[in-house]
C-alpha cells in the first residue's frame, strides 16, 4: 500500500490546538488578563475534542485499508506503532511527575497534595487506564487522561475498520453516521447531566473520545471522495463551521452538541484546503509546531507545576514577563522532548520484531 502524502495543514492545526490547551491551564494565573481573553482561554479544553476527531481521521487514512486487508498481523502492526507513539513520552512525563511528588513529600514543604499525586493510582497511570472509570478525578499529569481515552480507541479501531467499510456506503449514509456519533455523545452526556464537554472527565472521557474518534474516521472517508474537487464542499464546511460555532458560543446550541458539529465541519474544511495555494497552515514554522505538539501537550503541565514552585509567589497573579518565560520554556522543552525522548523511543519500539535487516516495511503517515 502506497503511503499518502502528509496533510501538513492538519499537523499545523494540531500544534495550535496544543497551545490552546497550554493557555487553558495557565489562564487563571495570568495577571491582568482581560475578561474576553479569559473567556476564550477557558474553552481551551475543547481542543481535545478536535484532537479526537483528527486522530480518527488520520488513523483511518493511514491504517483503515491496511487493517481490512491484513487481518491479525496488520492489527498487531497497528497496535505496536500506536504504543510506540503514545507510551514512551507518557512514561517519561509520569516519571517527572513522580519525581516532583517525591520532592514535595520529602522536603516537608506542605505543598504535596495526595489528591494530585495519589501513589495508589500509579499502576493505572503507568498502563494508561486512569480514564477508564477507575479513578475519581484527574491526577499526576492531568493531560494524559486523553491519551488513556485514545488507548481505548486504538484497541477498538481494528474492529471498527472490519465492521464499517465507509468506501461501500453512500455519501448520505456516511454523513448520517457522523451525525449519529455526535448525537450519541450529546445524548449520553445530556442524560448524565453534563452541561459541557469537559464535565466529569473520568466518567465521560472515554465515551467522548470513542464517539469523536469514530466520527473522524467517517470524515476521512468523505475527504477521500471530495479531495479531487474540494472547492464547493470546502465552502459548505466553512459556512457550517462558522454558523455552528457562533450559535454554540451564543448559547443557542448546547456545547455537547454544537462544539463537536463545529469541529466536524472545521476539520473537513481544513482537510479539503490542504495543498491549496497560499495556505498559511502549511508554512514550515507552524508545521514544526505541530510536529512537536504531543510533547507540548504532555510536557507543559508538569513544567508549569515546577515553574510555579521556582518563580511564582502568587499563583493567581503571575506577571506577563514570567508568563512569557514559561511559554518559551514550554516551546524549548517540547523541542527537546520530541528529539531526545519521543522520536528515538518511537523508532526503537517500531524496530522491534522486524524482519531481517534492510527489509522494506510500509511507511504509514505519522499522525
Amino acid at each position: 500500500m502506497t503511503a499518502r502524502p502528509e496533510l501538513k495543514a492538519l499537523t499545523s492545526v494540531r500544534g495550535i490546538a496544543a497551545w490552546f490547551v497550554v493557555l487553558y491551564h495557565i489562564r487563571r494565573s495570568i495577571d491582568g488578563l482581560p475578561d474576553w481573553a479569559l473567556g476564550i482561554f477557558a474553552k481551551g479544553y475543547l481542543a481535545v475534542d478536535f484532537f479526537f476527531l483528527l486522530s480518527g481521521f488520520v488513523i483511518w487514512l493511514t491504517y483503515g485499508e491496511r487493517l481490512r486487508s491484513g487481518g491479525v498481523q496488520a492489527a498487531g502492526y497497528f497496535w505496536k506503532r500506536r504504543i510506540a507513539r503514545i507510551w514512551p513520552l507518557h512514561l517519561f512525563m509520569l516519571g517527572c511527575a513522580l519525581a516532583l511528588a517525591l520532592a514535595l513529600l520529602l522536603t516537608a514543604t506542605g505543598r504535596h497534595d495526595p489528591a494530585e499525586y495519589p501513589f495508589a493510582e500509579l499502576p493505572l497511570h503507568i498502563f494508561l487506564l486512569q480514564d477508564w472509570g477507575l479513578t475519581d478525578g484527574l491526577s499526576w499529569n492531568d493531560p494524559a487522561w486523553s491519551i488513556s481515552a485514545e488507548l481505548a480507541a486504538y484497541l477498538l479501531f481494528p474492529l471498527l475498520a472490519l465492521a464499517l467499510d465507509w468506501r461501500r456506503m453512500s455519501t448520505a449514509l456516511v454523513i448520517s453516521a457522523v451525525a449519529g456519533f455526535v448525537l450519541l455523545l450529546h445524548g449520553a452526556m445530556t442524560i448524565g447531566g453534563a452541561p459541557t464537554l469537559g464535565w466529569d472527565i473520568t466518567r465521560f472521557g472515554v465515551l467522548r473520545c470513542l464517539c469523536e474518534f469514530a466520527a473522524g474516521t467517517a470524515l476521512c472517508a468523505l475527504w477521500l471522495r471530495w479531495a479531487e474537487r474540494p472547492v464547493v464542499p470546502a465552502l459548505v464546511c466553512a459556512a457550517l463551521a462558522l454558523l455552528t460555532g457562533v450559535t454554540t458560543l451564543a448559547g443557542q446550541i448546547p456545547e455537547t452538541l454544537g462544539a463537536p458539529l463545529a469541529f466536524v465541519a472545521a476539520l473537513l474544511f481544513l482537510a479539503l484546503s490542504c495543498g491549496m495555494r497560499g495556505n498559511p497552515l502549511e508554512t514550515a514554522p507552524l508545521h514544526y509546531l505541530g510536529e512537536v505538539s504531543y510533547a507540548t501537550y504532555l510536557g507543559h503541565f508538569i513544567l508549569w507545576q515546577v515553574f510555579k514552585l521556582a518563580f511564582v509567589d502568587n499563583a493567581y497573579a503571575v506577571a506577563w514577563p514570567l508568563i512569557g518565560l514559561f511559554l518559551l520554556l514550554t516551546l524549548m522543552s517540547s523541542i527537546a522532548l520530541y528529539h531526545l525522548i519521543e522520536r528515538p523511543a518511537q523508532r526503537w519500539i517500531n524496530a522491534l520484531g522486524t524482519e531481517r535487516k534492510g527489509a522494506k516495511r510500509p511507511k504509514p503517515l505519522r499522525p
